[in-house]
C-alpha cells in the first residue's frame, strides 16, 4: 500500500514545494489544476510566440505518493518549512493498493476515433475492430508535448487536415507539440511537411513521433524557421499567441492556399478574427466544446 496526500495550494507555492517533496522523500509529486473538469478550468501551455507559460495553475493542487509507513506528516512539515510555507496547507489523504502503474497508465488511454477513417492508436493497443479498412492510423502515446487527439482543439484541426486535399501540397504545422497534426497531414498524401516549435521537447517528440510513423517531417525550431510559404498552414496554439502570429501565419500561406488555426475558445472567436481581418479573413469552421477552429483562404 502507499498514502497518497493531495495538498492545495497557490502558483507561487507549486512547483517549489512539489520539488521540495520530491527532496524530502515523496516518491512522486504532480502538480494538477484544483479546478480540472469545472467551468474554472485554466488552459496551460507554453506556445510559440509567447514566453514561456506558468509551470502551476491559479490554484493548484500538488498529489503526493508516499511509501507505506512513511511519516507523511513530518515530511510535508519539512517540505513546507523549505518551501516557505508559514501556515499549514489544506490536505487530504488516502491509502493507495500497489498496482502494476504502468499497465494502469496504459489501460487509461485508448484508441481515439477522429473519425472513421482516421484514428490515433497508442502503441500497446491494437487497431482498433470499428476502424475502416483503409483507415490511417497514426501511433502516439502520450509524452512531455501537448497534442495526443484528446484534446477538442486537436481533434478539430485532424477534422480540418482530413477535410482537405493534401495531396502533394506543402503544410506547415506551426505549434506542433508532440506533432501530431504534422504527421497526419504527411499520412493524408502531403508532398511536404514542416513542423516547428519554440519548446525543444516539442521538437524531440515530433522528430520521435515521425519516426515510429514512418513518415519524413523537417523538424526545426521556430526560432531558426526557414523562409518558406506552403499550401495549408495549420496552428493549434492559444488565442493570444495567434493574434501575436497573426502577421507571420498569414505570410506563410502561398496564394490559393488555407490557414486554420485553433486553440480559440468561443469566447474569443470575434478577437481573433479582429487580428487576422486585414491579412487573412477567417470564418468559424467549427466549434466543439466550446473551443472554435477557424480557417481563411489567400486569393490566389
Amino acid at each position: 500500500m502507499y498514502t497518497e496526500i493531495v495538498l492545495e495550494c497557490g502558483r507561487a507555492l507549486a512547483e517549489v514545494l512539489s520539488d521540495a517533496l520530491i527532496e524530502g522523500g515523496a516518491l512522486a509529486a504532480t502538480i494538477e489544476d484544483a479546478h480540472a473538469g469545472s467551468e474554472g478550468e485554466e488552459p496551460l501551455y507554453g506556445e510559440p510566440g509567447m514566453a514561456t507559460a506558468d509551470s502551476a495553475w491559479a490554484q493548484s493542487r500538488i498529489v503526493v505518493l508516499f511509501e507505506e509507513g512513511a511519516n507523511c506528516g513530518a515530511l510535508i512539515r519539512r517540505a513546507e518549512k523549505s518551501a516557505g510555507v508559514i501556515t499549514p496547507l489544506k490536505q487530504s489523504s488516502r491509502s493507495v493498493a500497489n498496482e502494476d502503474w504502468v499497465r494502469l497508465t496504459q489501460s487509461q488511454f485508448e484508441p481515439i476515433a477522429i473519425s472513421p477513417s482516421l484514428y490515433i492508436v497508442p502503441s500497446w493497443h491494437a487497431r482498433p475492430s470499428a476502424a475502416d479498412a483503409n483507415a490511417v492510423l497514426i501511433e502516439l502515446d502520450p509524452g512531455l508535448a501537448f497534442g495526443t487527439g484528446s484534446h477538442a482543439t486537436t481533434r478539430l484541426c485532424l477534422q480540418w487536415l482530413e477535410a482537405q486535399d493534401l495531396r502533394d501540397k506543402v503544410v506547415i504545422d506551426y505549434g506542433c507539440g508532440s506533432g501530431i497534426l504534422a504527421i497526419a497531414a504527411a499520412r493524408l498524401g502531403a508532398g511536404r511537411v514542416l513542423a516547428t516549435d519554440i519548446d525543444a521537447q516539442a521538437l524531440v517528440a515530433a522528430r520521435s513521433n515521425a519516426t515510429v510513423n514512418r513518415v519524413e517531417l523537417e523538424v526545426v525550431s521556430s526560432d531558426v524557421f526557414p523562409d518558406v510559404t506552403a499550401d495549408v498552414v495549420i496552428a493549434n496554439i492559444l488565442a493570444n499567441p495567434l493574434k501575436v502570429l497573426a502577421p507571420l501565419l498569414s505570410r506563410l500561406v502561398k496564394p490559393g492556399g488555407r490557414l486554420a488555426v485553433c486553440g480559440v475558445l468561443k469566447r474569443q472567436v470575434d478577437e481573433v478574427r479582429a487580428a487576422y481581418e486585414a491579412l487573412l479573413p477567417l470564418e468559424v469552421w467549427q466549434i466543439s466544446d466550446d473551443w472554435a477552429c477557424l480557417c481563411g483562404r489567400v486569393p490566389a
